[in-house]
């Protein structure tokens, strides 16, 4: 890249991109629109990829692929899942964010990727973060799937888009299908890892499949990012082991700790208890995280925790007892309400704002917030939620320290 553009790329680093797109360059000599997808790039990349920003030289590629590309906290999970190993083949790497993180456990590593662009970025950046041992492929991830041999790893995370743009979410519907590869990607390698949507039903997901040993639902601080699947070969398994299904919920958080929940989805899950408790000794209440959310299985988080729902709709959990590592947020309970206006006044009459969450409730935020007439904000927060046998009700609550 000539000199003109990398210097505009410097000077206008932290300027809104939208405002340059229109303003342009009167210096014929820049390239605006590599310059505008630089600069727009290493911004996102102060959240997306921060080790990534520090590294004078990193290429950042057009919005769409920087947009889909994994964080660099879900790649770094993915990375401890992957382990050590011989060799991972990547059969559609994109921008190589995964592989970056990936590669450094396997002695070779093989980004395959179509786009022409992505490869020619993909390998300068590999240069400059030292992973010398990647060789990039331009060319058709099936096609190279069928004349490699054998890898330690394959990893796959398909397009979920179709030919018009619109988001897709089965696994029959992304490109490649992997349904249709799965038994040719199990002869050439031990393990298959596949990245999916979050919105993608993980129950079908494995269904379709038939062969998954693992599933992780990855969210980063509460939002649900992906669904990863993890198929083994049949050599790796042991014939005299039991059949089991491994899920583990985790939310990776922004002090590098996080939240982990797991469970043998082969095993019978409890169901959820009777509801039949009093709210009047529930002096703590729990939110699970958006990875058990997705997971569903909230009979075996009363189980192991001793709280009980407070609806079976509601995923809502209350203790009368202080629990230790429940994987999610954890509020004391101040006030309960229900929606009677006297009630309501009474028990809002010193809250001026607070954070509003509806769950099972016939109004949204929004509603809810105009009828409460509360500002947004501040260290209340009210669950307005439906209770069993009790009807709607809000529950006044502040964090737990």
């Amino acid at each position: 890249m000539n000199q003109a553009t990398l210097d505009f790329i410097r000077e206008h680093a932290d300027d809104d991109v939208r405002q340059l797109a229109l303003r342009g360059t009167k210096q014929s000599e820049v390239d605006l629109s590599y310059a505008l997808d630089q600069i727009a790039g290493r911004q996102k990349a102060h959240v997306k990829l921060p080790s990534w920003v520090s590294i004078d030289g990193i290429v950042y590629p057009p919005h769409l692929s920087m947009e889909q590309c994994s964080s660099e906290a879900t790649a770094r999970y993915k990375a401890s899942i992957a382990g050590k190993g011989a060799l991972i083949v990547d059969l559609t790497a994109g921008f190589g964010v995964d592989m970056a993180f990936i590669a450094q456990g396997f002695q070779r590593a093989v980004h395959v990727e179509r786009q022409p662009q992505l490869c020619a970025i993909s390998s300068e950046n590999y240069r400059l973060l030292g992973l010398n041992h990647v060789e990039v492929v331009c060319g058709d991830g099936v096609e190279y799937l069928h004349q490699m041999s054998h890898a330690d790893l394959l990893f796959i995370d398909p397009a979920r888009r179709d030919e018009h743009g619109g988001r897709t979410y089965g696994i029959a519907d992304c490109t490649p299908n992997i349904l249709e590869m799965l038994d040719e990607m199990l002869e050439k390698a031990d393990r298959v890892m596949i990245k999916l949507s979050p919105m993608l039903d993980w129950r079908k997901a494995v269904a379709d499949l038939r062969k998954v040993s693992e599933v992780h639902i990855i969210s980063v601080e509460n939002e649900c990012k992906e669904l990863l699947l993890e198929v083994k070969s049949e050599k790796l398994k042991v014939k005299s082991d039991a059949p089991s299904l491994r899920v583990v919920c985790v939310n990776l958080l922004s002090d590098g700790n996080q939240e982990c929940f797991e469970f043998d989805a082969h095993h019978p899950l409890p169901s959820s208890s009777t509801f039949h408790f009093s709210l009047l000794t529930s002096r703590f209440l729990y939110e699970p995280n958006a990875s058990i959310m997705k997971a569903g299985c909230f009979g075996l988080l009363e189980q192991r925790f001793g709280a009980v729902q407070l609806d079976k709709n509601s995923h809502l959990f209350v203790s009368d007892q202080e629990i230790a590592g429940f994987p999610g947020r954890a509020f004391v309970i101040e006030k309960r309400t229900s929606m009677n206006k006297r009630e309501l006044k009474a028990a809002l009459a010193d809250i001026d704002k607070a954070n509003i969450t509806v769950r099972n409730f016939p109004m949204s935020v929004a509603e809810l917030r105009k009828r409460l007439k509360l500002k947004e904000g501040g260290e209340v927060f009210i669950f307005a939620t439906t209770i069993a046998n009790k009807g709607h009700q809000l529950l006044v609550c502040r964090k737990k320290t």
